[in-house]
């Protein structure tokens, strides 16, 4: 098969980036930043429909439930006392029906209130912000060590095929996806922390730390605003154990994904042409055959990022890590119907937000990807 070496000719057919071409095609198609441009706009303007099909199940859901709220509200003694509980009821708009509910709290959230937690007394939003820096610094942490781990195994697995570093990496991977979170967190902190003392315990300090004042909500960069170099070294500290643990999950995902891919990609001719032009091996493997492969691992690492902003509770509950994944189990428990209601719309627009930043992403890893 002969191929073109032109760079203005385009690469091989086979091959989704060539080393020089991206450069001529952005060059060639001057309007393709105004075609993402309406991509994204079209986007956001349909975000906040997709948004109310998450409010409407959400509100209807937590409403039909058994559970009485007012457990959360009035004290036990209180409960049967009908003065009380009827002033509970107006002051929560609890004796409202539910379609007049459903339109009051739609109003409301078009303004930014997702109304007041049953549990904090606080505002819900409020408590979301205080919440949500502390998991997305462990998910950030999660998802480099995930990313990490899983590209590189795989790029090895796939390289080294059939040999004791393949065998080792997809044994890592099946580990990875098949051990539970909570078991696997629980024993790596009682060997670390408990056993080995080389790791600290729960938490996102020392018990004993006073906390840096709140600039960010990421206590790694709180600490080096305040000027604690020694504190940010303790901050990093906790984050290891949680970080890996929960990284762990998507490693083994992203693992399989990249071997199998590579092992397709460094197949092909245009792998071939690029070895038989007298490029080195480091440069075939990462330069071609890896970033022909970055389209669907992009795909994993989106949507793992937004499945572990939602579904770190485990691993926030196991290292008493005040994130929205214990928040989520304390509102659950504590029939607090608004604060379920805001966590669940944190997590839809954070899964809406993450595929419209995957789908970018697909452009800048692959210029022959177009968007519609």
């Amino acid at each position: 098969m002969k191929h073109n070496f032109n760079y203005v000719d385009g690469p091989p057919a086979d091959c989704q980036y060539w080393p020089g071409y991206r450069r001529r095609t952005n060059l060639q198609t001057p309007g393709k930043d105004k075609v993402m441009t309406r991509y994204i706009l079209r986007r956001l303007i349909a975000m906040p429909f997709l948004v109310r099909g998450i409010v409407t199940p959400s509100f209807l859901l937590t409403s039909v439930t058994k559970g009485d709220p007012l457990t959360a509200i009035v004290s036990d003694r209180q409960l049967n006392n009908p003065e009380v509980v009827a002033a509970a009821k107006a002051k929560w708009g609890l004796d409202r029906s539910l379609p007049e509910r459903y339109v009051i709290y739609v109003g409301n959230l078009l303004t930014g209130d997702m109304g007041t937690s049953f549990i904090t007394r606080r505002p819900v939003a409020q408590d979301v912000l205080y919440r949500l820096p502390a998991t997305m610094e462990l998910v950030i942490a999660a998802m480099a060590v995930g990313a990490t781990i899983g590209i590189s195994l795989g790029v090895l697995a796939a390289y080294f095929r059939n040999t004791v570093i393949d065998h080792a990496a997809r044994v890592f991977a099946l580990f990875g996806s098949s051990i539970p979170v909570f078991w696997l967190g629980l024993a790596l902190l009682y060997v670390f922390s408990v056993q080995w003392g080389i790791l600290p315990g729960p938490g996102r300090l020392a018990a004993r730390a006073t906390p840096p004042p709140m600039v960010t909500g990421f206590m790694t960069i709180d600490t080096l605003l305040a000027g604690d170099f020694r504190q940010f070294l303790d901050a990093v500290w906790h984050l290891i154990l949680p970080a890996f643990v929960l990284g762990w999950a998507v490693a083994g995902t992203i693992s399989r994904l990249v071997r199998a891919n590579m092992l397709e990609v460094l197949s092909r001719d245009f792998i071939l042409t690029a070895r038989a032009k007298g490029a080195g091996e480091f440069r075939v493997v990462i330069r071609h055959a890896l970033r022909n492969t970055l389209v669907p691992t992009l795909t994993v690492i989106g949507y793992s990022f937004a499945y572990l902003l939602t579904g770190a509770v485990l691993t926030e509950t196991i290292f008493s890590w005040p994130g929205m994944g214990s928040y989520a189990v304390d509102a659950a428990r504590g029939l607090d119907f608004p604060a379920i209601i805001g966590v669940t719309i944190v997590g839809g627009v954070i899964f809406l937000v993450t595929n419209l930043l995957t789908d970018i992403a697909y452009v800048v890893a692959n210029p022959r990807v177009r968007l519609e």
